[in-house]
């Protein structure tokens, strides 16, 4: 009896000393890693997508149900950017803690105001999300929000840590903080600047740094342009002062050189994310970004 009294004590005290699991996190797009990477820098984090995929067109596979069935927080864009993949996730992961409206179901466009919201839909319009323009992250003082809504699921998700959520939240703050006044003043200079874009998921970072989208390379959102409609572009814009014509890591390059090339201004590929053009994090991805639109600036001068 002494004999097995000792042996689950021993148990007992040897399950207590085992680390807790850590949190599992299901990352739609890489910009929501990197966001909890700051927030929950111990959670096991997972990401479906990288900076070089449309995350409009991804495949539902298996593995990614798996990982989905496993994970206690769901964050991804929402506003429909993941429609076409992200339901039948949830429904075969079958996972009850990531549904909608569960705490560990997080759409980030949803928890701040949002650009783009249509007044109508039809075929017609492309690829144009009802719920308005979904690439929140695209600016700086929308992701300090979502940083909040995000450290608050923490806490509902996993209370026993919560006072650890509450330090990692307050600390990328201070940094974030101090980061919007640097880039605020290194974006003086773009304050008013015309780009040329490709898909309209820039929105968000013109609000942001005062530029102006005054063409897009798509002629409606999500379909390619024609030879036809990039003359007419072209056209268009001879009398318009362009800054440069922009793309992001998944976008194919020709129509924006084709474009470039005429208007004799640059054509710049810009991070768009994380893991691209050597961003390894959220600072970086703006640090880089404005980088790069700055330097466009100076060849056209």
């Amino acid at each position: 009896m002494m004999k097995l009294l000792i042996t689950t004590v021993s148990a007992a005290l040897l399950l207590a000393s085992q680390p807790a699991a850590a949190l599992k996190v299901f990352a739609c797009e890489p910009e929501w890693a990197a966001l909890v990477a700051e927030l929950a820098p111990d959670a096991n984090t997972f990401t479906a997508t990288t900076v070089y995929q449309d995350p409009h067109h991804i495949e539902a596979r298996p593995s990614l149900i798996a990982k989905l069935r496993k994970a206690d927080l769901l964050i991804c864009s929402g506003a429909s950017l993941e429609a076409g993949w992200l339901p039948v996730l949830l429904r075969q992961a079958a996972n009850p803690g990531v549904q909608p409206g569960q705490p560990g179901n997080l759409m980030a466009a949803m928890q701040v105001s949002r650009l783009g919201i249509p007044e109508s839909l039809d075929r017609s319009m492309g690829d144009v999300h009802a719920e308005g323009n979904p690439h929140v992250h695209l600016d700086p003082e929308r992701l300090s929000q979502i940083a909040s809504v995000t450290t608050q699921r923490l806490q509902i998700i996993d209370p026993d840590n919560s006072s650890q959520y509450v330090a990692a939240y307050d600390r990328f703050t201070e940094r974030w903080q101090q980061a919007l006044q640097r880039w605020r003043r290194q974006a003086q200079p773009l304050q008013g600047k015309n780009l040329v874009i490709h898909h309209n998921e820039w929105a968000y970072l013109n609000e942001f740094l005062g530029t102006n989208s005054v063409g897009t390379l798509e002629p409606q959102p999500g379909i390619p342009p024609s030879l036809g409609y990039l003359a007419e572009l072209n056209s268009s814009m001879k009398n318009t002062d362009v800054l440069a014509i922009v793309r992001k890591p998944s976008d194919p390059e020709k129509a924006s050189q084709w474009l470039a090339q005429r208007l004799n201004r640059p054509a710049i590929e810009l991070p768009y994310s994380v893991d691209s053009h050597g961003a390894a994090d959220l600072f970086e991805l703006f640090d880089k970004t404005i980088a790069l639109l700055i330097a466009a600036q100076a060849k056209t001068q």
